[in-house]
């Protein structure tokens, strides 16, 4: 409207501008050809007619041009008129009905955004039967997007998983092998170091057999070494050469019977008892026979010492029972078991690092391990290492989902789409035929789907709108704190925030954020309500799961509860991580309840809460940061910023404690009063606080006008104006000048409430006892009772109506001495009943009950200030020397 009125000014502007100079223009020419007659000869008698008809001219022309001039200012002044009077009209229309245009835009607005898939349905949808043979208006190649589908996801099942290393399996696997090789030291270091003698002198094989023949065969030796010397040894060797073994009914090796002389010749005739009676008796001849029981008695503790490790290898107390008994464990040496078990892990840590896939054949494992074995285990412990491996690996590979799913979509993404030509004029479905999926592609392509509203649906929707913000209209009223338009807008643009980032895909919507700020500006009861009809409304018509909005709105109920009740920035955003973990802890219980939390997508389980506590947390700080804007912006008070405003350091407060003493020191005991009342009450005590400490800031335009300023001085009222009139002018000033200090610093409308609604309508009764005094000494002055009142407006609210009764309370009790509490509750009383009587208090919500319990708090408080101090008694004048010499 403005813009156009704009340019249809600059248009007539424009237009008048092209007028006068068409007009000079015209004058110049006629200026030019009466110049241009006046030079010609013979045309003496015409020099006074051509000035006078050119005047004529150029006053009809100025007349005319005026006359328009008129007429043009008449018609725009009164079409401006006319457009005023229609926009004030309007203006006012919307503004009354404001509550009405509010409500409409939350209906329409949250149901246009909760219904956006209403929006451009298709007529012809897939399943419903075509009205009319449809045919392709001209020829294309379409592709064939469920055939593109299949392709794809069979690529997608065809691709090779990606495995990786399972560290945990890995872990496992190690530590069982560990096991295992420790289990073989035991039993080795019960066996002994091997050899246990010097291998120069006794061979490792005869040293091996000494300690592990039988004790039959032991007996033999024991016995050869005694009575045989080298060379019949040797020659009952050679005799006894191929001899059999002794028959089966024979006494047994391992007997500890008595052995006979066929027996003896025959253990005699095999070739390790042989060898090791010849070492022996050879080394015998070397040391002498002195020295060789000393040997004997070392080998019989090594045979003891493996036969104790033979019999805890064969009891039932290892895993490695098995494994051990079938190999050679006890007859490697000392070295070849550390090579061994170095070339154990060596091959164990390359095959896990290449990794064992899941199904993988045995004889692949075993080959694997035979390979590795062969090439870092020496030759006596191949067999051992070949059973020790294949006792503790098993697959160690798991897939990689991740990787694998990438691999998945690459190979899906890599696959050609399907296209189907189509060409002109060619059936695309007939009359009567239901619309399948590869129809209403091929009409989609063409446009021929019919797109439309669903107005049905979306009038469903709006009812259901409309009566949830019924309900919310009901909780309103239910509230203490009333709302305004602009409250009522906010409220609106946190709730379609919500609703919006759902509709474009997005699942961590605002549910924290939106709670904590409804909370903290309107309480929880609004929070609250507002986040269950979201709840509620949400999946009738945006496709999420009930899971994310339940998450979601524990999140915002948590921060609605407790965000009106903390008093820092710190503890807001103690409660935002606070948000963060109910909205990721609640969808992680979900899923556990569910059964959803176990199995192979755990950690996606997990990766999902995550990323609901990260998003509750993220827009708690949103929030937070929006907060102070939306306060200036919809001059909202909250707790945190009342509790800033009523910091002494603001420059009002600053200013009001320096340029006016006085009244910052009645302002702080108003406020003590004021406290009291509202806590008892319960109103709201730091707006109580805070605007108490504003509500007299505008004194400080005149400091010594008001008694408390002048500290004893003179008052200027007496001594300087003299005149009441001008006495109350200057009284009354503080309150509009106040006003102005306010809005200059950018007060909220709830604080500056506090300047004009404590005083009220009062009466100044002082200085219009003045004047009526004044008026009867003379008759000729009129007091007018109207100028010596405060413009008001009276209270409006429980917590101003306090702050007027302290304020009016607070010099009345400060000007108490030696009066009992009846005396001074009695006086207060009547104090109060002046302020009823006046009907000062009308608006402002209180009862007259309540007067009486704000005058007995009132004189709790000033009891605790004025309480009674204990009388020092009088010390005479040497007990006074002598405390002052201490």
């Amino acid at each position: 409207m403005k813009k156009q009125r704009f340019l249809q000014v600059w248009n007539r502007q424009l237009t008048h501008w092209r007028r006068r100079y068409r007009l000079f223009s015209r004058r110049r020419i006629l200026l030019a050809k009466v110049s241009h007659q006046h030079k010609k000869p013979g045309n003496e008698g015409n020099k006074l007619i051509f000035p006078h008809i050119l005047r004529n001219l150029l006053e009809n022309i100025k007349n005319g041009d005026r006359q328009k001039r008129k007429v043009d200012l008449r018609a725009m002044t009164k079409s401006v008129k006319n457009r005023s009077r229609v926009d004030a009209i309007i203006w006012g229309w919307i503004h009354k009905q404001r509550s009405c245009l509010v409500l409409a835009i939350a209906v329409v607005s949250l149901t246009g955004v909760m219904g956006h898939k209403l929006y451009n349905q298709p007529q012809l949808k897939v399943g419903t039967l075509a009205p009319q043979t449809i045919r392709a208006s001209y020829g294309d190649k379409i592709e064939d997007r469920q055939k593109t589908a299949e392709k794809r996801k069979n690529a997608s099942k065809e691709s090779i998983p990606v495995l990786m290393v399972d560290s945990e399996i890995t872990e496992k696997i190690n530590q069982n092998l560990q096991k295992l090789l420790d289990e073989g030291n035991a039993i080795r270091k019960i066996a002994g170091s091997f050899p246990f003698y010097d291998t120069s002198v006794l061979s490792l094989s005869t040293q091996d057999y000494l300690r592990s023949c039988s004790d039959s065969e032991w007996q033999v030796l024991l016995a050869a070494m005694k009575n045989t010397s080298p060379q019949s040894l040797s020659r009952r060797f050679r005799q006894n050469v191929g001899k059999q073994a002794p028959s089966s009914n024979s006494t047994p090796l391992n007997s500890n019977q008595p052995v006979s002389g066929d027996q003896r010749v025959n253990i005699l005739g095999k070739s390790e008892l042989t060898l090791a009676l010849a070492e022996l008796l050879a080394y015998r001849v070397t040391i002498g026979e002195k020295n060789i029981p000393s040997v004997m008695t070392q080998i019989a503790e090594a045979r003891q010492a493996y036969t104790q490790a033979n019999e805890q290898l064969k009891s039932n107390n290892i895993a490695s029972e098995t494994i051990y008994n079938e190999t050679a464990l006890l007859q490697l040496s000392d070295d070849e078991w550390t090579r061994t078990q170095s070339g154990i892990y060596q091959s164990a840590e390359r095959i896990l690092t290449q990794g064992i896939p899941p199904g993988l054949p045995d004889s692949i494992v075993s080959s694997a391990v035979s390979l590795q074995v062969q090439a870092f285990v020496p030759r006596n412990g191949e067999s051992l290492a070949n059973k020790l491996l294949l006792a503790v690996l098993e697959p160690n590979l798991k897939v990689d989902q991740e990787q694998t799913q990438e691999k998945a979509q690459k190979a899906a993404s890599d696959v050609t789409p399907v296209f189907v030509e189509v060409k002109q004029n060619q059936i695309i479905v007939n009359k009567g035929d239901l619309i399948t999926e590869r129809n209403f592609e091929i009409l989609e392509h063409y446009q021929l789907i019919r797109r439309e509203n669903n107005w049905l649906e979306l009038l469903k929707l709006g009812g259901l709108v409309t009566g949830a913000i019924g309900i919310f209209v009901l909780a309103e009223k239910r509230i203490k704190y009333q709302l305004r338009q602009r409250d009522r807008l906010l409220v609106l643009l946190l709730t379609l925030s919500t609703p919006g980032l759902l509709a474009m895909g997005l699942p961590y919507t605002t549910w924290g954020g939106v709670g904590l700020l409804l909370g903290s500006f309107y309480g929880p009861s609004l929070g609250v309500t507002v986040i269950v009809l979201l709840l509620l409304l949400l999946p009738i018509s945006l496709e999420v799961s009930a899971m994310t909005l339940l998450a979601g709105a524990v999140g915002g109920i948590l921060g609605s509860c407790i965000a009106q009740k903390l008093r820092s920035r710190e503890e807001l955003a103690l409660l935002g991580v606070a948000i963060a973990a109910a909205q990721g802890g609640v969808y992680l219980v979900i899923k556990i309840l569910i059964g959803a939390a176990f199995g192979a997508g755990w950690y996606v389980v997990l990766q999902e809460a995550g990323l609901f506590a990260l998003s509750g947390l993220a827009w708690s700080i949103v929030a937070l940061g929006l907060s102070p804007y939306l306060e200036k912006l919809f001059d909202l008070v909250t707790p945190i910023r009342l509790a800033e405003l009523a910091n002494p350091n603001r420059p009002l407060l600053k200013r009001l404690a320096t340029e006016t003493p006085g009244t910052f020191q009645h302002t702080l005991s108003v406020a003590t009063l004021a406290e009291a009342a509202a806590k008892k009450l319960g109103c709201n005590v730091e707006l109580v606080r805070a605007g108490t400490l504003y509500h007299d800031i505008g004194k400080m335009h005149d400091p010594l006008g008001f008694i408390e300023n002048q500290m004893g001085g003179p008052n200027k009222h007496e001594t300087e104006i003299k005149d009441p009139w001008k006495s109350a002018e200057i009284i009354k000033k503080h309150v509009s000048e106040g006003l102005v200090m306010a809005k200059k610093h950018l007060l909220p409308t709830a604080i500056q409430a506090f300047i004009p609604e404590h005083q009220g309508t009062m009466l100044i009764a002082y200085f219009y006892h003045q004047a009526e005094q004044m008026a009867q000494a003379d008759p000729s002055i009129v007091v007018n009772e109207a100028d010596f009142r405060y413009a008001g407006p009276i209270p409006q609210s429980r917590e101003t109506g306090i702050v007027m009764l302290a304020d009016a309370c607070e010099a009345a009790l400060r000007s108490l001495k030696d009066v009992n509490p009846e005396q001074a509750l009695t006086m207060l009383n009547n104090i109060l009943r002046a302020r009823w009587q006046d009907n000062q208090l009308i608006d402002s919500g209180l009862t007259r009950e309540e007067m009486t319990q704000i005058a007995e708090i009132f004189v709790e408080v000033w009891q605790q200030f004025h309480h009674k101090r204990i009388v020092y008694p009088k010390l005479k004048g040497k007990n006074k020397a002598n405390k002052v010499n201490s």
